[in-house]
């Protein structure tokens, strides 16, 4: 029985975060390495990243049609059931959803497979694109039921199951697009267009790989499920047309939301091409394009999986502690959970504008330029993580359709300003990113005001704002130094290495010298108080 209860033992709300957390840098780190592989490797470069990344982009509007928003909403619904005992009523949902999503999912499988070609001639002009679309369009119906089954254990609280079947997916895709381009050289020699669909394939063999694992792991829990099931309480039968249209009334306004980030990208492949054919050749304009979409935004969103596990975690604990009255509980997570973000948003979005061109030159030797585009896109990270924590926050609260309006009004403000200034040759490229800036501020605006309204925050200006900034201004100041200090030494790639280390090591001494979190928030997370006691005993805390 005490094994039982073990396996079925809900996470802590900062354990899932941090396993979730460590799961997001690990997959983010090892699609760095296939895309270092790719923007690197003879016959690929820029020009087979704006091939790869076309067609990827839009798969990935698809995609989130289908199934993006699908585990958040499904862990919302999930985690309200569950916490006032009705586990059968929570089980019922997951199987409709699972019905549900499986035929959208196959839809969009379908509309990309046979649209593949209108799309890549018409939509991107980048014909080439055609055979990505194709190889990918399997994976849309994959990932939109896997999605539902990490909704299930997310609401259920089992975030890991969601972060090991990720890491996996993460794992396979990069081992499987090296394999799988390096064969299709093989056969057809240095073909941009089939290498670029090989990297597209990998990724769909990779989804369904993923798939089987979160199968496995559901029929294995099966028992534990069922024994939750007969100890349901508070369970009220509903038909499934109504559970559907509950389904449907959170996970749309939730998938808007992340179409908003997506549609962003997608803008970027539409516009960025034809604004910059307008004043340079289109084999240069792809080329831009390419430094853009493959190695500016890899760059761009690597800080982002240190942030995601926040939204993710969030929605089922807020609408948890929600069902259950229990706002004070609410408060405190999302205040610690956007301290964190603040924590983890500023040093990445500076450390980067100051290391843009170091950074590029360390990860793309053979492909070195796209500086100053980095340093532009820098900004949009801070303000990407705190939206991203935001509309977690937002999303457990019932307010689904906020983030969705933020981002598309960011999103109008990023498509006018995309076709004003890229076919501008004073800023070209340039004002794609500048843009997206200006995309991300507004939709942070717009959902932190309606938060802000909708909840009262723990948020003390010196810790949320001067302190994060005074450690971010030690750690640029004094890496900055040593940086120069090794290129005398030591010119090269080993001297950006060494910054950025120390540049880590820097900032956590000064966030822990700052004393930016108490006692309460340092004993939340996992071996916490352990730490609390070691940082009194060097005399930081008293």
């Amino acid at each position: 029985m005490k094994n039982k209860e073990k396996k079925i033992k809900k996470e802590s709300f900062m354990k899932g975060v941090l396993v979730l957390m460590v799961s997001q840098v690990l997959i983010k780190l090892l699609g760095l390495v296939y895309k270092l592989y790719l923007t690197n490797r003879e016959g690929f470069g820029d020009e087979g990243n704006a091939i790869y990344s076309s067609g990827f982009q839009i798969y990935a509007l698809l995609l989130t049609l289908s199934s993006i928003g699908v585990p958040n909403a499904i862990s919302k619904l999930v985690s309200e059931r569950v916490a006032i005992g009705d586990h059968k009523g929570a089980h019922r949902i997951f199987k409709i959803a699972f019905l549900t999503f499986g035929v959208l999912g196959l839809i969009g499988t379908l509309a990309l497979f046979f649209g593949a070609n209108y799309i890549a001639n018409v939509a991107l002009q980048i014909p080439e694109a055609e055979l990505t679309l194709v190889a990918l369009s399997p994976s849309i119906f994959f990932v939109a039921i896997a999605s539902v089954v990490r909704g299930y254990f997310n609401g259920r609280e089992h975030i890991s199951v969601t972060a090991r079947s990720q890491t996996l997916e993460q794992v396979f895709k990069t081992t499987l697009t090296i394999i799988v381009v390096e064969l299709v050289a093989l056969i057809y020699g240095l073909d941009t267009t089939m290498m670029a669909a090989g990297a597209n394939l990998a990724t769909t063999i990779s989804i369904f790989l993923s798939f089987g694992y979160l199968f496995l792991y559901y029929k294995s829990t099966k028992k534990e499920i069922v024994s939750e099931i007969k100890s349901t309480t508070n369970y009220k039968p509903e038909r499934i047309k109504n559970i559907i249209k509950s389904i449907l009334y959170v996970s749309i306004p939730i998938s808007l939301s992340a179409i908003m980030t997506s549609l962003g990208k997608n803008i970027d492949s539409v516009t960025v091409v034809r604004g910059l054919k307008a004043f340079m050749s289109q084999q240069e304009a792809k080329i831009q394009y390419g430094i853009l979409s493959g190695k500016v935004d890899t760059l761009i969103t690597l800080p982002l999986s240190f942030n995601v596990a926040f939204a993710t975690a969030l929605v089922p604990a807020i609408a948890s502690a929600k069902a259950k009255n229990d706002m004070q509980t609410a408060k405190s997570k999302v205040s610690s959970s956007l301290l964190i973000t603040m924590l983890i948003g500023l040093p990445c979005t500076f450390g980067m504008f100051v290391f843009a061109q170091p950074i590029i030159e360390l990860l793309f030797p053979n492909a070195t330029a796209g500086t100053i585009l980095l340093q532009i896109s820098s900004f949009t990270i801070l303000f990407s993580v705190l939206t991203q924590t935001i509309n977690g926050a937002l999303q457990g609260l019932g307010k689904v359709m906020i983030p969705a309006i933020s981002g598309a009004i960011g999103l109008i403000a990023k498509l006018i300003l995309n076709i004003v200034l890229v076919q501008n040759p004073n800023f070209g490229a340039n004002g794609a990113a500048i843009a997206s800036v200006v995309n991300i501020v507004i939709a942070f605006i717009i959902s932190y005001v309606v938060l802000k309204k909708n909840m009262e925050l723990d948020l003390k200006v010196s810790n949320f704002v001067i302190k994060p900034c005074v450690a971010t201004g030690i750690m640029c100041i004094c890496s900055y130094f040593i940086y120069n200090l090794c290129m005398q030494i030591h010119p090269g790639r080993i001297a950006t290495i060494i910054a950025l280390v120390f540049a880590v090591i820097i900032y956590a001494i000064s966030v822990i010298i700052l004393k930016i979190f108490n006692k309460e928030e340092i004993e939340q997370i996992p071996f916490g108080k352990k730490l609390y006691k070691i940082l009194q005993s060097i005399g930081i805390y008293s």
